[in-house]
């Protein structure tokens, strides 16, 4: 298995340009490249990881173009997830703008919507997730989800915790550019520590709001 060694500038820039040439001869001409910058690198990234934080997936570089009026066929960023639970754990992303480091839930069943609410709703459970939410926010992240407009039916427009009972699904994430350690080896304890930050939610969502 390869060593991490960091993620290389290369794997930025093949996305780069992966925007203006989305179509499949570049891309075969250039499937060598995205192995060694960027599948590669990803995958023994996540190796590294694997023991804090579970057995990670690298996603497939093709869309789904098949519903979609876009017909580009390939993405245009690198996704990995390390799940603790379906749909449920630790993000990362590799793009032309740089890395994106984030943890949460976005698949929500109707059963699973269900007692996520109803965890919101409670005192003692809701509380404890708007102080992690709060502190994630405080650290940096961006609380994200999938939301309703309004207060979903049958809960009080002015329940204390009205924002959280909108998510239909709830992460957090940060947008970090090319730091100069995302080259380096060093990365991988960058990006451990940051979702060392993320755990909380991430394990609120696994007891609460998990499939």
């Amino acid at each position: 298995m390869t060593t991490f060694q960091g993620i290389p500038a290369g794997a930025f820039a093949f996305y780069a340009e992966l925007e203006d040439n989305n179509n499949r001869e570049w891309w075969l001409e250039h499937k060598d490249s995205y192995n060694t910058l960027v599948r590669d690198p990803v995958t023994a990234l996540l190796a590294e990881l694997e023991p804090r934080f579970g057995p990670g997936k690298v996603f497939r570089p093709n869309r789904d173009i098949r519903f979609s009026q876009d017909k580009s066929p390939y993405k245009t960023a690198q996704g990995a997830f390390a799940a603790t639970q379906e749909g449920v754990g630790y993000y990362l992303q590799v793009s032309a703008d740089g890395l994106l480091v984030g943890g949460g839930y976005h698949s929500h069943s109707p059963a699973q919507l269900v007692r996520f609410r109803k965890s919101v709703d409670a005192s003692g459970t809701g509380e404890a997730l708007r102080q992690i939410v709060d502190s994630v926010a405080a650290a940096g992240f961006a609380v994200e989800g999938e939301k309703l407009k309004t207060v979903p039916r049958g809960f009080d427009k002015a329940h204390p915790r009205a924002e959280l009972l909108k998510h239909k699904s709830l992460s957090a994430g940060v947008e970090l550019g090319q730091p100069d350690w995302v080259h380096t080896p060093e990365a991988a304890g960058k990006i451990a520590g940051m979702w060392d930050q993320l755990r909380p939610l991430v394990e609120w969502v696994g007891r609460h709001a998990a499939p």
